[in-house]
């Protein structure tokens, strides 16, 4: 379930916020932050660190552990609180409402502005950094002691990607980015996979996605993670969220990425709806995609 740090906002002074940017900026260099370092980083006496780390550890801001040193290191609350400090500075977000939705790499809340907004905190590589880091584009090549850097790239590379595609694709409309966090429009609709399509509708669903991916492809990009958790279907149309691994259209493995998205959406429809959705010749519909001329499943 997600937790909702908002309520403590009001409860944290200053320099409980230099506290958690000190444990911010040394995280960049080690895992675990070195105790005696916290002075220097967050500008402020050893007396008033450790103050400040009493009351950041039990508001479950900022964890403890002793290895060769005593070593501090965020925890994601004390990292959601120092993104919605700043879009609060920037009058981005006004208050903190109830979760939208909950995922492996992401948790997502409804948040209060000019209209109701969806904020989104990336999780990736909390728990398995390591694996996470190796796996991912805009990680691999690198080596990261912290998952700070792959949440906050991960958020980077989706704000980025949405950006360029709105409103010219189906993606949420991108409002503000910060750290690991990015607020957008909230978008209509039930994701796909919880989706009860009427089967004569099945088809032009399917349609919509494909056509969606290809105007993305014109615009420069893959989604390379394409499922049925990553379509939302409302009666004006479909919106394709959950960009945040997108590659270049000339990134070497483009195709093979692009192949695989038809795949899964393509294979999902037939499962679920075998009847009225046709057997789907993925590398005729990639090719027609690639080419900007694909219309129809049912063409092929």
């Amino acid at each position: 379930m997600v937790r909702n740090v908002a309520p403590l906002m009001t409860e944290l002074e200053p320099e409980d916020f230099y506290l958690l940017s000190g444990v911010e900026q040394g995280m960049r260099f080690s895992e675990w932050v070195n105790r005696d370092k916290l002075p220097a980083l967050a500008n402020l006496t050893a007396e008033n660190v450790d103050y400040r780390l009493d009351r950041c550890m039990s508001r479950d801001l900022v964890q403890r552990k002793t290895i060769q040193y005593e070593g501090y290191q965020l925890t994601f609350e004390g990292y959601d609180a120092l993104a919605l400090r700043t879009f609060a500075q920037r009058d981005t977000v006004d208050g903190v409402g109830a979760p939208l939705g909950v995922g492996k790499e992401s948790d997502v809340l409804e948040v209060q502005s000019y209209k109701p907004l969806a904020l989104k905190f990336h999780r990736e590589g909390y728990t398995n950094f390591r694996e996470v880091n190796k796996e991912r584009e805009y990680t691999a090549d690198h080596h990261h002691v912290s998952w700070l850097y792959t949440a906050r790239k991960a958020a980077e590379r989706e704000y980025e990607t949405l950006t360029d595609l709105y409103p010219d694709v189906a993606v949420p409309r991108p409002v503000d980015h910060n750290r690991h966090a990015i607020v957008m429009e909230k978008f209509a609709g039930v994701e796909l996979g919880r989706a009860k399509l009427d089967p004569s509708q099945a088809v032009g669903v399917l349609d919509l996605v494909l056509r969606e991916l290809q105007k993305a492809y014109e615009a420069g990009y893959v989604h390379a993670d394409m499922s049925e958790y990553n379509v939302a279907v409302s009666e004006e149309g479909i919106t394709v969220f959950d960009w945040p691994q997108a590659v270049a259209t000339d990134h070497d493995n483009a195709r093979e990425l692009l192949e695989r998205d038809v795949r899964n959406v393509a294979g999902y429809f037939r499962r679920k709806y075998p009847r009225p959705v046709p057997d789907v010749d993925v590398g005729r519909v990639t090719d027609r995609i690639v080419d900007g001329t694909f219309e129809s499943v049912r063409d092929d």
